[in-house]
């Protein structure tokens, strides 16, 4: 049995029986998962083009030149967060939110598109002038096909994020991984990375480590339901430069969940 460490230091916890992944391609089918703010850039709101066209550039080169088959489920937080209008009906708040999933589901889907990648937006509620309905079986069929499918709309319900959504859309996907896009952080730390010079970073976690030690990756929904399907969770540092190419060759360079 091979004993692996859990720190980049290899120190303290350690963690048995996980097998580095080849290093040739670690994944066939990916979700990939994008906040808004993302999008924003350094922006204070909205979609900033340089770097949306990094993005759409990254997730073209990953799906013509590695092969894999790519879906990403995007956020709003660039536009809008439910939660943070709470002198809104709370469903009211997270449908607005839905809303503006699907434009900047919109705008991944015009800069991909500008560099000849075939795309399609699926939308979890109904906004069928501008991005067809989630379908599951077409949205598999339109990835075999090698378009990448930009789901929009969270699951389609309020009280849920984002976060829930990837986990929920790659199980039904059969995904080989959720890509979580940090900005700025290339995986989960003991401590907060940016105010902690000593933070160390986890290499490996369980889904069980993350939902007990409230780790922050993802919200608990999410967490527990990654959890039940056995789905593997991958964080890494989004705003890096070639950072998806990277963590789909080598994923330990960021934080695996499994």
């Amino acid at each position: 049995m091979e004993q692996m460490t859990l720190f980049d230091d290899e120190e303290e916890l350690t963690l048995f029986d996980i097998d580095e992944p080849e290093p040739s391609k670690a994944f066939g089918r990916v979700l990939l998962k994008l906040s808004g703010e993302a999008l924003a850039g350094k922006r204070e709101w909205g979609v900033d083009e340089t770097t949306a066209l990094r993005f759409a550039q990254e997730i073209a080169e990953a799906r013509l030149g590695l092969g894999v088959e790519i879906s990403v489920v995007i956020g709003a937080g660039n536009f809008w967060r439910g939660a943070q209008h709470p002198e809104m009906d709370r469903a009211n708040a997270d449908y607005a939110g839905m809303l503006a999933t699907v434009m900047n589901g919109l705008a991944l889907q015009d800069r991909l598109e500008k560099l000849g990648q075939e795309t399609r937006v699926m939308s979890a509620i109904e906004t069928n002038k501008v991005a067809e309905p989630y379908i599951r079986r077409r949205a598999t069929r339109h990835m075999e096909k090698g378009r990448v499918v930009i789901l929009a709309g969270g699951t389609g319900n309020p009280y849920f994020t984002t976060d829930t959504a990837a986990v929920l859309r790659a199980t039904e996907l059969e995904a080989d991984a959720v890509l979580m896009a940090k900005n700025g952080v290339d995986g989960v730390y003991d401590s907060d990375p940016k105010t902690n010079p000593d933070a160390k970073r986890f290499r490996f976690l369980s889904h069980k480590d993350v939902i007990e030690k409230d780790l922050k990756v993802m919200d608990s929904t999410a967490a527990t339901m990654a959890r039940d399907n056995g789905m593997k969770i991958v964080v890494f540092d989004g705003v890096k430069v070639g950072g998806l190419e990277e963590i789909l060759l080598k994923p330990s360079t960021g934080t695996i969940i499994s």
